[in-house]
């Protein structure tokens, strides 16, 4: 993960219990979320359109 090498903040989520988060997400994972902005970037996506996102 070379964006976390350069310190992004990465937070892991099974996202196969709660049901609710299956449901939600099940289609789009992975998908980024920031927490600041409550943004989601759903799969696909490429290093530039994440680095876009984080900005």
């Amino acid at each position: 993960m070379p964006l976390v090498e350069h310190g992004l903040m990465v937070e892991l989520i099974d996202i196969t219990d709660p049901e609710d988060l299956t449901d939600a997400y099940g289609l789009r994972i992975p998908v980024l979320r920031r927490v600041d902005t409550g943004a989601e970037l759903d799969w696909p996506f490429d290093a530039d359109q994440v680095v876009a996102f984080l900005r």
